[in-house]
Formats: C-alpha cells, sequence, structure tokens
C-alpha cells in the first residue's frame, strides 16, 4: 500500500497558507532524499493554452522549484510541444505562452526548456514491449534529466477521463510522434443535424483532415490522427467519438508512455496532484470550465497510480458544484469523473498496476 500525502485547502492564518503547505508536503513524503547533489531536475507542469486561466499557479510552482534547490538539485520547468494547432506546438510559441502565464525566471525561480525541442523533433526512443506498444518516443530532456518530479491539475479529460499525473507524463512528455502514436484509434465523426458550418474545427486539425462542404464539416478518416481538437473546438458539439474502445486503448498507451519514461528513474521520481480548479476539460483547452467539485487540496507521492487514484476518490466524494458538467451525480460518492465523460476513467489506473507502475491502494496521510 503505497503512501499519500495530503493538504487540504483553506487556512485562517500566515504559518497554513497554501505555498507553506505545499513545502510541507516536500518535506513529509521525504522527496529530498530522491535529490544527490547537482541532479538536473526536470519539473514537468502543464503551462496552459493562451485562453485557460485554471493552470497551476506559478507561485505554487515555485515553492517546489525552491525545495528542489534546498535539497542541492538543479531545476528546470519543462513540457512537449503539442500535436494540435495552438500556442504550444513548437518551442518559440510554448516559451512564449508559458511566459504569458507567469512561468518567469524571476518568478518560478527556474528557467523553462522545452522537452523535445523547437518542433517537436528531439526524442529518445525506448523499449519496453508491452501489450499496445514496443517503443516509446519522448521529450530528450526529460530522459537525460537526473530527477523527474511531476506537478499536475488534476481534472477532467475529453479523451482519458481524468488528467492527473499519469496523462501528464505520459501524453505529457511523449514526442508529437508518440501523441500521434497514442490517438491513433481515435476517428471523430460530424453530426450534420448539429454542424453549424462555423469552420472551427478546421482551425484546430492539424492534419488538414477537415472540410466543408456544403457548410457541413467532413473529417477525411485517410489523413485523421485522431487528436479530438475537433470534439472539443465545435462549438455545438456536432463532432463526438465512439469512446467504448479507443478511450481504452488510448488510456493503456498513456500507461505504457508513462512506463518507458520512467525506465531508469527508479527512486528519481516525485509527484504532486493540485486538486483544486477541477475543470471538467484539459488545460489545453483556451478556456475554463466552471469546476465540477470545490477545491479540496493538494497530494504528494512517489506512486503515480495511487496518486491519481486518490485524487479521482476525493472529487468523487465531493458534492457536485451547481452549473456544473457533474450535476447528473450530485450526491457525495457518485461518479463526478464519468458523469462529466462518460469514460472508464479507472481503466488507465488498472492497466497501470498491471505493468507495474504503482498500487491502486493507498494510505492517505493528512498533513
Amino acid at each position: 500500500m503505497s503512501d499519500v500525502y495530503f493538504v487540504k485547502i483553506g487556512e485562517d492564518r500566515n504559518e497554513d497558507n497554501l505555498p507553506k503547505k505545499v513545502r510541507k508536503l516536500f518535506d513529509k513524503a521525504g522527496f529530498a532524499s530522491l535529490i544527490d547533489e547537482n541532479d538536473h531536475t526536470a519539473i514537468k507542469l502543464h503551462f496552459g493554452e493562451p485562453g485557460n486561466t485554471t493552470y497551476i499557479r506559478p507561485v505554487l510552482v515555485r515553492q517546489v522549484v525552491d525545495k528542489v534547490i534546498e535539497s542541492g538539485g538543479k531545476p528546470f520547468l519543462t513540457d512537449a510541444n503539442t500535436l494540435y494547432v495552438g500556442e504550444r506546438s513548437n518551442a518559440i510559441d510554448h516559451l512564449n505562452a508559458a511566459y504569458k502565464h507567469g512561468f518567469l525566471p524571476a518568478v518560478v525561480n527556474a528557467p523553462v526548456i522545452i522537452a523535445d525541442g523547437l518542433t517537436g523533433r528531439d526524442f529518445v526512443e525506448v523499449e519496453i514491449n508491452l501489450k499496445n506498444l514496443k517503443t516509446v518516443k519522448y521529450g530528450t530532456v526529460a530522459h537525460y534529466a537526473d530527477v523527474l518530479g511531476v506537478i499536475s491539475h488534476f481534472k477532467g479529460h475529453l479523451a482519458a477521463g481524468i488528467g492527473g499525473t499519469l496523462k501528464n507524463i505520459g501524453m505529457g512528455l511523449g514526442s508529437r510522434a508518440g501523441k500521434q502514436i497514442m490517438h491513433s484509434d481515435i476517428k471523430p465523426e460530424p453530426d450534420h443535424k448539429k454542424c453549424i458550418g462555423c469552420g472551427n474545427c478546421i482551425k484546430w486539425c492539424p492534419a488538414s483532415a477537415i472540410t466543408l462542404v456544403e457548410s457541413k464539416a467532413i473529417i477525411d478518416h485517410e489523413k485523421c490522427i485522431g487528436c479530438a481538437e475537433c470534439v472539443i473546438s465545435c462549438p455545438t458539439k456536432a463532432i463526438s467519438v465512439r469512446w467504448d474502445a479507443s478511450s481504452l486503448s488510448l488510456q493503456e498507451k498513456i500507461a505504457e508512455y508513462v512506463y518507458g519514461i520512467l525506465k531508469g528513474k527508479k527512486d528519481k521520481c516525485f509527484f504532486f496532484n493540485f486538486v483544486m480548479d477541477i475543470t471538467p476539460d484539459c488545460d489545453c483547452v483556451p478556456w475554463s470550465g466552471v469546476p465540477i467539485v470545490p477545491d479540496i487540496g493538494v497530494l504528494a507521492s512517489t506512486d503515480p497510480v495511487a496518486i491519481d487514484q486518490a485524487s479521482a476518490d476525493l472529487v468523487n466524494q465531493k458534492r457536485a458544484n451547481a452549473g456544473s458538467r457533474a450535476e447528473a451525480a450530485a450526491e457525495p460518492g457518485q461518479d463526478k469523473i464519468k458523469a462529466v465523460h462518460d469514460i472508464d476513467w479507472a481503466h488507465i489506473l488498472e492497466y497501470g498496476e498491471e505493468i507495474g507502475l504503482g498500487e491502486r491502494k493507498y494510505e492517505l496521510k493528512t498533513i
């Protein structure tokens, strides 16, 4: 049974403020012992797509950076370029997006290095020989770092059900080619009764797979790479995917990417989940939806499966926020996450446990 450390949101005195609680979590979880003198320490996080406002606050990331420095490490922030066409699909735009959102060295006390280079082609390929994938391709920077720290904003996710530590590592550090492989089973289909011919899906499609025919969207499945950006960007929800098989496959591939990325980093990884601003969709979208439940707290662990399981359990124990997409499962104990996207979100945790990433059983230690 893995240890997951937890601090609640909410304070009424200076010594209980959230930045201090994050530092205390780092200490209680024993993360300093994972860092040797001068270890290059990659801190993986999501800088947020411009327009999104619920990414993790830089002032909170700064607390982790400072603790790494105090522990003797040399920290830097990192993320890999996106597959879709947005403001983070190459290193120049990605850095500018990070800076716009406050992830500046003067604020976070660390530089930002994009994990897979200028255009997403700087990656290593590691052999894993698992069920779905024989190899994984992910950002070179993450591979050569001595320590990997992962700071995740726990939330919903259109394709995987949950976006926590596993998704942040596997999909987040995968190269653009790797992201395409993970999404390859997803094939969206437009409903022409709902389509208004706005062309927003065309703007966001990285594969030029969508055209308008008689003011209706048509998707060429031969060109489609399965990124599902059209599903997210459609204002009328006219594009959907059959998630019954494709979501399970995606979740397993994400877990297999985590397996490859963590390979060779035994006892050199630590994980934080910020279970606050728990939006229905990923920080990749250029907006922020109504949080599905109230803010809960921050978790820390060396087990990536246990920390995601604990985060999901805490969310589902809450009452849903009025006006959120989880209102259909409003009562405490009901599955808020499944109510939002109707996806078997637990599959990624089950499969992660199966391939040895961690344990779903955990002991929650409130501090």
